[in-house]
């Protein structure tokens, strides 16, 4: 009984819709991306040029700062995805964490901690220490099997630079084998090339899942450091804008159209960009009757099997500037020297999945 209980409320937290026309049941899975904005801890790692963020560095990163930046990434992170899921998301991929000690502490802060938020990560060799991670529930997401891919710089003059590499996990979601790659590419100081050259790493990857299992769902997220119709992302990766366009084992790309709206994920000089993204394998698309994110009821949704069902950025007001020269621009930890007690200088971004429950 007790057992039985305990489901009932998991589905109820989880998101389960009914159509009362078809009289079916849909479960809702939220996947999300947020780029950390420089989560250091306090403490030196050797090897890594980590000095600003220590109590001596030009950013006089003491302990009461961390433990504010602590509380406001799992603030976001806890509310990522409740729009439409009171439990928030089954995972959520992050980028520029230090290493692991801060990932635990996260992970201890009170909104993540209620929910057991648990997390994957692999030491990378960037030459600052900031790496990628996954952060998930494992009520919803169970983690099979964790890999690095390295970042391979293909220029003899770059033999001796070290970058992020793809942090790839698989696991089970909803009964079904999902795969997520969580990328951080070059800067843009780094030119154009190098991320061209991530988005045809990240494409090797893919096809590596792909080729150990045909019908493995995809995830490919991460501060891309490109917009969705630059060269890294739609021909390096191709990722598609148009659903129709995606070929088989190909992806969708569903952030085009948003950024053609007018918004995104950060700001520069007066306007927006959106390398925050959340790609898609044809895997996860209902291309008889979905077309390119537009709303569709979900009985007309083939939900036999996990399918993408809306995609939005996280915003809440707090996220945001509320005055003076820089109002309504993104409330970061540090800006002009100052320390700010803010998020990040990028918004999150989040896709839900549906299937019908049985």
């Amino acid at each position: 009984m007790k057992k039985t209980l305990s489901l009932i409320m998991l589905m109820l937290l989880i998101g389960v819709c009914s159509s009362h026309a078809q009289d079916k049941r849909y479960q809702l899975y939220g996947v999300g991306f947020y780029n950390l904005e420089n989560l250091f801890d306090t403490c030196h790692d050797e090897g890594h040029n980590d000095y600003e963020y220590l109590p001596d560095g030009t950013n006089k990163w003491t302990g009461l700062k961390y433990t504010h930046k602590l509380r406001n990434m799992a603030r976001v992170l806890a509310e990522m995805g409740t729009d439409r899921i009171p439990i928030g998301c089954a995972f959520i991929g992050v980028s520029e964490v230090e290493n692991a000690k801060c990932l635990t502490d996260l992970c201890n802060q009170e909104p993540l901690k209620a929910r057991n938020m648990q997390f994957v990560h692999i030491e990378g060799p960037d030459q600052r220490g900031v790496d990628c991670a996954l952060i998930y529930n494992p009520q919803l997401f169970q983690v099979r099997d964790v890999k690095l891919y390295p970042y391979i710089y293909v220029k003899p003059e770059d033999s001796l630079r070290a970058t992020r590499g793809f942090l790839t996990v698989s696991g089970t979601m909803a009964g079904e084998h999902v795969a997520v790659i969580v990328n951080h590419l070059p800067s843009r100081f780094a030119g154009s090339f190098y991320r061209e050259e991530g988005g045809r790493q990240i494409f090797e990857v893919k096809q590596k899942l792909l080729a150990e299992d045909p019908n493995v769902k995809i995830f490919i997220m991460g501060d891309m450091n490109d917009d969705p119709q630059d060269k890294s992302m739609a021909e390096a990766l191709g990722a598609r804008r148009k659903m129709k366009k995606v070929e088989e084992g190909g992806l969708w790309n569903p952030w085009w159209d948003v950024l053609a709206s007018g918004t995104g994920t950060l700001q520069y000089d007066g306007g927006w960009n959106l390398f925050d993204q959340i790609i898609l394998s044809r895997s996860l698309l209902d291309l008889k009757h979905m077309k390119d994110g537009k709303d569709v009821e979900l009985s007309k949704i083939d939900c036999s099997t996990l399918k993408y069902y809306r995609h939005q950025i996280f915003r809440r007001d707090y996220l945001f500037q509320r005055e003076g020269r820089y109002k309504g621009n993104t409330l970061r930890t540090h800006a002009g020297g100052a320390w700010l007690d803010g998020y990040s200088d990028h918004l999150p971004t989040v896709v839900y999945v549906v299937k019908e429950a049985k």
